[in-house]
């Protein structure tokens, strides 16, 4: 499907004026009635969130939750000074649009995030301030910030901790299944120089990645890496997340029916909920309980394991079936 150029016009300035955020309930539930434009004022209303009003976010996907799940989540209010008009860049839209046309993005995990690390790249600098300011507003996250920048996890304390254990589980994720110890370099991205509270979120979220992939419960398969993303959003608004997740209903809103938008919805939803009512996991001094089995880590921690709408490797499933 050829999105037309009326079509492109209209969702930008939809994405940038934000309309009809306060009413996303009732136009989420829409798509449940095969409503296509819905779907994609659903889509630029999370792509407003994620590149405009990062101060919306937790109003507005509260407020998906309401109209898609028929419950806001049970956590505390995650208050937030307003929202500021915003203006964004033409190279933000041209490079959307170029992975909304790309039938092979999405088949390579590599690609898009690099993508879509490379599309929150063109924000402007000014609204990185703002996502660190909002961050501070969820719980848990001042506390953890002022712990200082995290040390790197030493594969040889992995090593020492029994097999069975969260630590002896994390060395087997690198050593037998070739992860990386943190998902990128921290050096190399300079993240140190970010001013605070980014250094500390981005150094925290990329380190801890595959800690929380085990703990909360996230398969390492397509679908639920874009479950995680709705998980670490709810934690702590992660703006790499909302760039992320606001591509994923995007997409489809444009060239696929809203039945795969409505899955989206339902892997995306049951996530945040599950972030938003998890406890804070971002100050979590993992270094101190590496040798408890995992089990025992989660009533240590009080984090229940994700219940997943959908078998983990569907994606693939699909994928290995279509091929």
């Amino acid at each position: 499907m050829t999105v037309t150029s009326s079509e492109r016009t209209s969702f930008e300035a939809a994405v940038l004026s934000g309309e009809g955020w306060e009413d996303v309930a009732t136009t989420v539930a829409k798509i449940r009635e095969g409503d296509g434009d819905a779907a994609r004022a659903v889509a630029a209303v999370a792509f407003h969130v994620a590149a405009v009003a990062p101060e919306r976010l937790v109003d507005v996907y509260d407020a998906f939750c309401e109209g898609w799940l028929g419950r806001r989540p049970s956590a505390p209010e995650v208050s937030s000074d307003g929202s500021e008009a915003g203006n964004l860049p033409p190279q933000i839209f041209s490079s959307l649009w170029e992975m909304v046309d790309d039938n092979e993005l999405g088949k390579d995990p590599t690609d898009i995030t690099v993508r879509t690390a490379a599309l929150a790249g063109l924000l402007p600098p000014e609204l990185h301030r703002r996502v660190g300011a909002m961050a501070v507003a969820y719980p848990g996250v001042p506390e953890a910030v002022a712990s200082g920048l995290p040390e790197k996890f030493q594969l040889a304390d992995l090593e020492r901790c029994p097999q069975d254990s969260l630590g002896g589980m994390l060395h087997s994720l690198v050593v037998n299944d070739g992860f990386d110890l943190e998902v990128l370099d921290r050096d190399n991205l300079g993240l140190r120089m970010l001013p605070s509270p980014l250094d500390y979120l981005n150094i925290r979220i990329l380190q801890c990645h595959d800690v929380w992939h085990t703990v909360a419960g996230y398969e390492t398969t397509g679908l639920h890496e874009i479950a995680i993303s709705g998980f670490q959003m709810g934690q702590f608004g992660h703006h790499y997340s909302s760039t992320f997740l606001a591509l994923v209903l995007t997409k489809p809103a444009f060239t696929q029916n809203t039945n795969v938008v409505g899955f989206m919805l339902d892997t995306i939803l049951s996530a945040y909920i599950h972030g938003r009512e998890t406890p804070p996991m971002l100050g979590v001094v993992w270094e101190e309980i590496w040798n408890q089995p995992l089990d025992n880590v989660r009533s240590i921690t009080g984090i229940d394991a994700y219940t997943s709408p959908y078998e983990p490797a569907l994606l693939e499933t699909m994928r290995s079936g279509a091929a």
